[in-house]
């Protein structure tokens, strides 16, 4: 005969288990859509920006711009775009005014689900273009005082740069992504080029949480092997 306690004392575990076993997350992305996005002298010129919604679960969550990057099976990389309300106080709209505009990063949890935001040291939403490697991104930022351009190399998860180094002053054109080219990067070494504005090409090799400019003669070097 089965003891009573025993029983319950086993039904109790297995419901606990099952209780316990997570339930996967289903991430995924709408159609691409195209928005107004307005920039220039007065927020007079419109372009046309591409932007979806991402969902967790059937739910909207964020909208996001450009690709995804995988930094490992279960996270992912996306910038994420937003509206903003550009009513003024004194006008009298029942519906506000929205407005389209650029923002940072979302890492995603392919696992969890979750989405936190993270923000890149001198990344300017307007003129900075990230390029991903792994879970290193290279972009040229503009620095806090605005008169100067940065070139950045930053580690995901490490508070300091590995590289910030000045290439050169802030350009003051109206288009985006204008003050350098998208950095391009190279394995065996790992290694990143960045190209100003004014043609200036600069190559830094990364080494763990450093990096180190690459001259002429290596560059020579590693092409002829």
């Amino acid at each position: 005969m089965i003891n009573f306690s025993h029983l319950l004392f086993c039904l109790i575990v297995l419901a606990g288990s099952a209780f316990g076993v997570s339930k996967p997350h289903a991430i995924a992305f709408s159609k691409w859509t195209a928005v107004k996005w307005y920039i220039g002298s007065g927020d007079s010129q419109p372009l046309d920006l591409k932007i979806r919604t991402l969902y967790v679960d059937g739910r909207a969550k964020e909208f996001t711009a450009g690709p995804v990057h995988d930094i490992t099976d279960h996270l992912f990389v996306v910038r994420r775009v937003f509206r903003v309300n550009d009513s003024l106080p004194q006008e009298q709209e029942t519906v506000p005014r929205w407005r389209w505009q650029r923002g940072g990063w979302l890492l995603v949890s392919r696992v969890t689900g979750h989405i936190s935001s993270f923000s890149l040291p001198d990344f300017d939403s307007f003129y900075s273009v990230a390029s991903w490697y792994r879970d290193y991104v290279a972009y040229c930022g503009v620095a806090e005082e605005g008169h100067k351009i940065n070139a950045l190399i930053v580690q995901l998860g490490r508070r300091k740069p590995i590289l910030k180094k000045a290439v050169g002053e802030t350009a003051s054109g109206e288009m985006p992504d204008s003050i350098c080219s998208t950095p391009g990067w190279d394995r065996e070494p790992t290694r990143v080029t960045f190209e100003t504005s004014g043609n200036q090409k600069l190559t830094y090799t990364v080494q763990r949480h450093a990096a180190d400019l690459v001259n002429e003669e290596e560059e020579e070097e590693e092409a002829s092997k």
